[in-house]
C-alpha cells in the first residue's frame, strides 16, 4: 500500500458518491436515524444523569446496527456500478434483504454489553446516595465508573471498525458470524497501521462536514431564542437533524464506498 494507490481508491470512491438515488436512500435512512436520536435526547431532558447516559449512547449502538444493514446495500451497488453493471437497486435490494436484516444483529452484543455496563455504573450511582458514607465509598470506588465510561467510548470505537471492517465483508465475501469475526481480527493483526490509516481516511470527509456542521449550529444558537419548554427544544433539534442528515449524506456514501476499496486493496497485499 502506497499513497498513489490510496489516492486513487479515495478518488474513485469519491467519483461515485454522488449518484441520486443513493443520496435521496441514504438521506432517508439518516433523517429516520435522526429522528431516533432525538427521541431519545427528547426523553432525556430533566432526566438524571445515569438515565441520560443511557440515553445518550443506546441510540448510537442502534444506528450501528441499521447502518451495518445501510452499508451492505452501498457496498454492493458500488460494485456493480465499478463493474459497470448498471444501477438496478431494486435487484440489488431483493439479493441483499436477508443479509442486511441477519446484518443488523451484529450489534445486538454490543447493546448488551452496553446496558450491562450500564447497570454497573447505576450500582455505583445508588452507593452514592446512602446516608453518611455515600460520598466516602463512591470517592473510594471511583476508579469503577471511569473504567466503565472508558470501555463505553471502547464500545463506540468498536462500532465504527465494525461497519469499516465487517461491512465489506458481509457484502462482498457473505461469510458467516464465526468467520466475519475471525477474518476482521485476522486483517487488523495482519497491518493495523495500514487499517488504521484507511479508516481515518474514509471518516475525514465525514469528520470535516460534521466540524462545519457543528460550527455552523453553535453560531446559530448564540442568535436564536433559548425554548422554554422540552417540547420546543426537541423541535429545534429535529429541524437541526434534517440540514445535518443532507450534508452527512455523501460522507456516509463516501465511507461505505472508501471500505470497499480497502477491503480489496487489502486483500492484493
Amino acid at each position: 500500500m502506497d499513497f498513489g494507490s490510496v489516492g486513487y481508491i479515495f478518488n474513485r470512491a469519491l467519483s461515485f458518491s454522488f449518484a441520486k438515488k443513493k443520496l435521496l436512500t441514504v438521506f432517508c435512512i439518516l433523517a429516520l436515524s435522526g429522528l431516533l436520536i432525538v427521541f431519545f435526547r427528547g426523553l432525556s431532558l430533566h432526566a438524571g444523569e445515569w438515565v441520560q447516559l443511557s440515553l445518550t449512547f443506546i441510540p448510537i449502538f442502534i444506528c450501528t446496527g441499521i447502518f451495518l444493514s445501510t452499508g451492505i446495500f452501498l457496498i454492493r451497488v458500488y460494485h456493480d456500478e465499478v463493474k459497470n453493471r448498471g444501477e438496478n437497486y431494486k435487484n440489488v435490494l431483493s439479493n441483499s434483504w436477508e443479509m442486511m436484516i441477519g446484518a443488523s444483529y451484529f450489534a445486538v452484543p454490543i447493546i448488551l454489553a452496553y446496558l450491562l455496563l450500564w447497570m454497573l455504573l447505576g450500582f455505583f450511582v445508588l452507593l452514592r446516595e446512602i446516608p453518611a458514607v455515600g460520598d466516602f465509598v463512591s470517592l473510594i470506588l471511583s476508579f469503577a465508573p471511569f473504567m466503565i465510561n472508558l470501555v463505553t467510548l471502547i464500545l463506540c470505537v468498536i462500532s465504527l471498525g465494525l461497519l469499516f471492517v465487517a461491512a465489506p465483508l458481509l457484502a462482498l465475501k457473505d461469510l458467516s458470524r464465526q468467520a466475519i469475526f475471525k477474518a476482521a481480527v485476522k486483517r487488523m493483526e495482519v497491518d493495523p497501521f495500514a487499517n488504521l490509516v484507511l479508516i481515518l481516511v474514509a471518516l475525514l470527509p465525514l469528520a470535516l462536514i460534521l466540524v462545519l456542521l457543528s460550527i455552523s449550529a453553535y453560531l446559530t444558537g448564540t442568535l436564536c431564542i433559548d425554548c422554554s419548554t422540552p417540547v420546543q427544544t426537541t423541535m429545534k433539534w429535529f429541524f437541526f437533524m434534517i440540514p445535518f442528515a443532507a450534508f452527512l449524506t455523501p460522507g456516509v456514501i463516501f465511507f461505505f464506498n472508501f471500505a470497499a476499496e480497502a477491503h480489496v486493496l487489502l486483500q492484493k497485499r
